[in-house]
């Protein structure tokens, strides 16, 4: 469509020269009708030599005509083919972003047939076999970080009238009985007791109910240094002590989250690999230098947690 442009913009100035031309010969006919005229008359130009020359004017006329029309076809085609490349470069054309797209579909498909773990940990609930096919979409294994867990007490409801957030917590596991301790801090309250968010939650509004002490559950953090020593998994069963001398803290946090609660740069390097053949593409076709563009996709390295979850997860 570019190219047509300057392609078009030259018959432009082609059909001009022949209007120009036309209207060169235009004039010469007429000229040669004016001095014949005069002479009919007298007997010195023949009327045959004369209705010769009154056909050629028309035939000129005729040509000039023509030739106007022709530049005026040639302008709109120009027009035309701009509507399809105004306000945008090559590399932003809507055909070429379409196309684009259509790459970075196919090159991200392509590199995710080798799954990268998103975070560090280790692999359970496995549902996929060496060799199985698998759609898209379905759920391959999942993947505990055994270094970021936490502990969820559940404590009575009449055990929360002293329970503030950043007070000091001692626990233990049964894996461990006596022999490990653990400390943590309380970081946040539930806002609602394990009954009001099950399946089929209690309905107490009949007036003919039994009183059953709810239970909330309470968010713990935990050393990551004890973890280290004292791994745990998920579902164990853990007795917790809260000291809830120090009451100054609040019993809901009202502090919004500034920081995602879980995040990964494993798919960057994907991202930006497909972005850069993208480039390469659009700079070979466009007969530019690429050079530049692939090494500025190369000289990026790839992030430090991506290496490292793949390895884990290929070791685990």
């Amino acid at each position: 469509m570019y190219a047509n442009n300057a392609t078009l913009n030259a018959q432009i100035a082609l059909r001009d020269a022949d209007v120009a031309r036309a209207q060169s010969d235009l004039v010469r006919a007429q000229d040669d009708v004016n001095r014949r005229a005069p002479l009919v008359t007298t007997g010195a130009v023949g009327k045959e030599e004369f209705n010769h020359a009154n056909a050629q004017l028309t035939a000129a006329r005729s040509a000039v005509s023509a030739a106007q029309s022709a530049l005026l076809a040639a302008r709109e085609q120009l027009a035309s083919n701009q509507t399809l490349t105004d306000g945008t470069t090559v590399e932003q054309h809507p055909n070429v972003q379409r196309a684009a797209a259509r790459v970075r579909e196919a090159y991200l498909a392509f590199k995710r047939a080798a799954l990268p773990a998103p975070v560090d940990g280790h692999v359970a609930k496995r549902s996929v076999q060496l060799g199985q096919r698998v759609a898209a979409g379905a759920p391959l294994m999942s993947i505990v970080p055994l270094d970021q867990v936490w502990v969820d007490a559940n404590f009575k409801e009449s055990q929360l009238q002293r329970l503030r957030i950043g007070q000091s917590a001692t626990l233990t596991a049964d894996v461990y009985g006596k022999k490990a301790d653990y400390h943590g801090t309380v970081v946040g309250l539930g806002a609602g007791t394990g009954a009001a968010f099950s399946l089929l939650p209690a309905q107490n509004a009949t007036g003919n109910w039994i009183k059953i002490v709810q239970r909330v559950p309470v968010r713990i953090a935990l050393d990551a240094k004890e973890l280290a020593s004292h791994p745990l998994r998920v579902g164990l069963s853990m007795e917790a002590t809260v000291d809830v001398s120090k009451t100054d803290g609040k019993m809901l946090s009202d502090a919004p989250r500034v920081e995602a609660a879980a995040s990964t740069a494993v798919f960057d390097a994907l991202q930006r690999d497909a972005d850069g053949e993208v480039k390469r593409i659009v700079v070979a076709n466009l007969g530019r230098n690429s050079t530049v563009v692939a090494r500025a996709a190369q000289a990026q390295p790839v992030p430090a947690a991506a290496v490292a979850s793949t390895a884990l997860t290929a070791a685990h």
